[in-house]
């Protein structure tokens, strides 16, 4: 299984960006059985849960993202996205997309977000 992140880049305070992630070598059927998550880390500070989304498209925001990020999913395509609007120089990170399901997950390389003041 393969996670391939992509959409990052360099944007000023206020901008917009959307991260996509597209998943590989799984079956339909796991992938849209899954739950998918955005993760984010920040240079010097632990990885962090930003949103995830369930098979069900049951969404979770973590507060510092609430009302500027959206979650979403397309299980044809086996890819999941990460709308973020409003952004701020807080959101600066390496941007992780995760699948998991029952025991087992897997992660991508990451896309790297700079916003800039």
């Amino acid at each position: 299984v393969q996670l391939q992140a992509c959409g990052g880049g360099s944007v000023q305070a206020g901008g917009s960006l959307k991260l996509s992630c597209a998943a590989s070598g799984m079956i339909w059927s796991s992938f849209s059985n899954s739950r998918m998550g955005w993760y984010r880390q920040a240079p010097g500070k632990q990885r962090e849960l930003v949103a995830d989304i369930t098979s069900d498209s049951n969404t979770k925001y973590q507060d510092p993202v609430r009302d500027r990020f959206t979650i979403s999913r397309d299980n044809a395509k086996k890819k999941v996205y990460l709308q973020m609007n409003s952004l701020e120089p807080e959101d600066t990170a390496v941007y992780y997309c995760n699948i998991a399901s029952g025991s087992w997950d897997y992660w991508g390389e990451g896309t790297l977000v700079t916003v800039s003041s």
